[in-house]
């Protein structure tokens, strides 16, 4: 038995990168997933190799009507919803407050803010009926600490947010058995960090303590564990995989 057997999760962002790796470490553990992304053709190949317990959903995040869609299709399918994992994200323009647009700030915020808040909305009705639940909410270090120049300020604004939403609806809802926790990865080997690493150079990469950027299946284990019944007693905290940057 896997330390998700019996539980069915929905993983945003699972086409690819941390969400991929999320997907392939929950379905190892037992669990029965709705993976969501706008990357059809790679959702569509990563629900067929995981088999009859994955499915995909075509999901554009900051759309309600569309996480409607989302909770139907995985209550119709497998019943219940036991976990949420809020992966989908982006970093958006790398530009100085001054030269950031109105478009690139409300386009970073409505995926890696909004849409955090759309998908616990959506699923919390079903977890309150159940009377249990787990919600992982991605952060970033960025949503612990700016960083002059990396990344801009609309990408740290989003990443704070979504701290304090995982707090304020994990204090809201503890009292019908439903935890809310955020995980806050520092540089991790994904299409889109690999891109802005190449951009900002070896200075950043020079912060890390342990001298080497992640493999996506190291922050995996941190969300597979608040998302399993081992983590039953944490909540509304943060929890870091940043190798220490943190501790500059």
């Amino acid at each position: 038995m896997g330390r998700l057997a019996g539980k069915v999760a929905i993983i945003t962002g699972a086409a690819r990168g941390m969400g991929e790796s999320h997907a392939r470490t929950f379905a190892r553990e037992g669990a029965r997933l709705i993976l969501t992304d706008l990357n059809v053709e790679k959702g569509q190949a990563l629900a067929r190799e995981i088999g009859e317990a994955a499915i995909f959903v075509d999901h554009d995040v900051t759309k309600p009507d569309q996480w409607a869609a989302v909770i139907d299709a995985a209550v119709s399918r497998f019943g219940t919803i036991d976990i949420l994992v809020n992966n989908a994200g982006i970093l958006g323009p790398m530009a100085n407050t001054v030269d950031l647009t109105d478009a690139g700030y409300q386009q970073v915020c409505a995926i890696n803010q909004h849409s955090v808040f759309y998908g616990m909305q959506a699923v919390l009705p079903t977890m309150v009926k159940a009377n249990r639940g787990s919600i992982v909410n991605i952060s970033s270090i960025a949503g612990m600490a700016a960083n002059y120049g990396f990344p801009s300020l609309a990408y740290v604004a989003s990443k704070f947010a979504v701290r304090g939403m995982t707090k304020a609806t994990a204090m809201e809802y503890g009292r019908y058995n439903i935890r809310v926790n955020s995980v806050h990865p520092g540089f991790i080997q994904t299409p889109m960090m690999v891109e802005a690493t190449d951009e900002v150079g070896g200075e950043a990469l020079a912060q890390i303590p342990l001298g080497r950027i992640a493999d996506p299946v190291e922050v995996s284990n941190l969300v597979l564990f608040l998302a399993s019944d081992e983590s039953s007693y944490i909540t509304a905290s943060e929890h870091l995989v940043d190798a220490g940057m943190l501790a500059h």
